[in-house]
């Protein structure tokens, strides 16, 4: 095959909203009611306001290679499953034209192509029929089909009595297994369990490594990076932009968020809290240089939290949530740790500052997430605030060397190594 496999050029999608004025009155219950409102509903169509021009897509390019697996990702209606129409030939392009090389599967919607009434192996074989296959080819993949959608027992049953998670098994085996060279999948495999999704993922890759192009529409950011060479990032019906998975990933969850390092409340009134604590100021910042520095990985930073206590007497402390971009925990840290158990100290009423020191060398580099937990009796959380911070982690000019990306994990600790020679071996 010469040239990519998928080539868009300039493609654009635009669909017009069409406007109706309708009644506050839509009609009674009841099959006489139902005939008012689809008369009333005919002679709206009549009134119609102003319809709205939408641009789905709007002038998008780019090129996959044979046998490349690329995810595309976006916020919801970024148009994300619309550019996946167009290209499997569902949704005729307003402009623009796009070019595939080769026999495309589609898997798009739950079910899609399936017949309700048909048995799974009759839809598996109009699944087959559907994407050019002869009956040989289906017979040939059949049982193998059947054991990844682990189905068999319901094979000869109406597909209408499927679970959704049983539909999308056997839609994603036919699709997967039946050898189209462009495989479209959207994001249908959330419907699927952990189990099922993990073993489409290993079958997407399995495709990959066999010459088969994949574009792969998920929210799954960390699939997306652990599946695709390359990702395209769909902003507002526009190619916000393409290149590594990682980096584009990296700039989309950049472009999401914005850093929140501090926030004050000086009246106790209005601040974040309850009737036993309140918050007054909550920041993180490097140990030393300025406040607003950036925070470097071999440099050590402080997470600071005010806080009223509004009870006499309150065994209170504090503990913080580190999380990833990804909401994984990295770990926690709690005011107490080192306390005695059952000697942890009473608190008058007051204000209180608590402050946490994360080490430099043990954070990677990446975008970190706060969450604040005041807890009393050593146990018991008095008030929690999410997402309470932001903050990113830079790499240090001392530990960047001839590696150009991002070294892999949550922690990057700079530990100590010795290396001795056990025994010299004699010159040949």
């Amino acid at each position: 095959m010469s040239g990519p496999s998928i080539r868009a050029e300039h493609l654009s999608k635009q669909y017009r909203i069409t406007r109706v004025a309708r009644s506050r009155n839509d009609g009674g219950s009841g099959a006489s009611g139902l005939w008012q409102r689809a008369r009333r509903a005919a002679e709206a169509l009549k009134v119609q306001k102003p319809s709205e021009l939408v641009w789905a897509l709007h002038d998008v390019s780019f090129d996959v290679q044979q046998g490349e697996v690329i995810g595309i990702i976006g916020r919801n209606g970024a148009g994300k499953s619309t550019l996946l129409k167009v290209l499997a030939r569902i949704t005729e392009p307003t402009s623009g034209r796009a070019i595939l090389n080769g026999r495309v599967g589609s898997l798009l919607e739950v079910g899609t192509g399936f017949h309700p009434e048909l048995t799974g192996r009759e839809n598996l074989y109009l699944s087959g029929a559907i994407l050019g296959m002869r009956r040989a080819e289906v017979n040939r993949k059949f049982d193998e089909i059947v054991a990844f959608a682990e189905v068999e027992r319901f094979l000869d049953t109406p597909v209408k009595r499927y679970s959704s998670g049983m539909y999308v098994r056997l839609a994603f085996a036919v699709a997967a297994h039946l050898e189209p060279e462009i495989l479209l999948v959207d994001e249908v495999l959330a419907v699927g369990d952990a189990v099922f999704q993990k073993k489409c993922l290993g079958k997407m890759g399995d495709v990959a490594t066999e010459g088969r192009t994949v574009l792969f529409v998920s929210h799954n950011l960390v699939a997306i990076q652990n599946l695709c060479q390359r990702a395209l990032w769909v902003d507002a019906g526009r190619v916000g932009e393409v290149g590594s998975a990682g980096e584009v990933v990296a700039h989309y969850l950049a472009s999401t968020r914005q850093a929140q390092t501090e926030s004050t409340w000086e009246d106790p009134a209005s601040a974040p809290g309850n009737e036993r604590v309140r918050v007054r100021r909550i920041r993180v910042r490097p140990e030393s240089g300025a406040p607003n520095d950036a925070i470097s990985m071999d440099h050590s930073a402080v997470v600071e939290v005010e806080y009223w206590n509004l009870l006499p007497d309150s065994q209170l402390h504090v503990c913080w949530h580190f999380l990833t971009d990804h909401q994984v925990v990295a770990f926690t840290s709690a005011s107490n740790e080192l306390d005695p158990p059952g000697n942890q100290p009473w608190l008058a009423a007051g204000l209180y500052r608590s402050t946490c020191r994360i080490p430099g060398n043990l954070l990677n580099e990446g975008s970190y997430r706060l969450n604040l937990l005041l807890l009393r009796d050593g146990r018991k959380i008095t008030y929690r605030l999410n997402d309470a911070l932001s903050f990113d982690v830079v790499e240090s000019g001392a530990r960047a060397g001839s590696w150009f990306g991002r070294e892999p994990g949550v922690l990057r600790p700079a530990l100590e190594w010795t290396t001795e020679a056990l025994q010299e071996l004699a010159a040949p």
